[in-house]
């Protein structure tokens, strides 16, 4: 998947359990955020990151929204308890993280297993993939979203 591509539509659950169907939010950009996993150190800080920088994304039309493979419950508790300001994505049979390249072979410790590698692509209002951060540092990752968004 490069950059001028369509963007994979997919329909999923949301923190509230409504569903969210991507195609629907054409006319305006579209930050997709992918995780591995609900209040763990690094994923905290990007959610919160993004929370931080909500009046900008929106003052650019941009909607932002976390993927992973938790829950709904577990995206609900997740946004409570930190008070964020995005919208959470549940792919819990990682359909969404398939299409999009993330699920991948991880290696920790000589022990090999699939995850969610951090990834975030920026969509356009048309539904093309305009931008793509692949293993995403978390420190300064939203400024240069924002950024990107901003260029749109």
């Amino acid at each position: 998947m490069t950059p001028g591509d369509t963007a994979p539509d997919f329909t999923a659950p949301t923190q509230s359990g409504e569903a969210l169907t991507l195609s629907g939010l054409r006319g305006q950009p579209v930050v997709l955020y992918f995780y591995p996993k609900d209040d763990t150190p690094g994923c905290t800080q990007e959610a919160k990151d993004f929370t931080t920088e909500a009046k900008p994304f929106n003052a650019a039309g941009a909607r932002v929204i976390g993927i992973s493979k938790d829950s709904v419950a577990k995206h609900g508790k997740f946004i409570a308890k930190h008070d964020l300001g995005v919208t959470l994505v549940s792919d819990e049979a990682t359909t969404i993280c398939e299409d999009y390249g993330v699920w991948v072979e991880k290696n920790m410790y000589g022990r090999k297993y699939m995850g969610i590698e951090r990834a975030t692509f920026l969509i356009n209002a048309e539904g093309q993939i305009a931008q793509i951060w692949r293993k995403v540092k978390v420190k300064g990752h939203v400024e240069a979203v924002l950024a990107a968004v901003n260029a749109l």
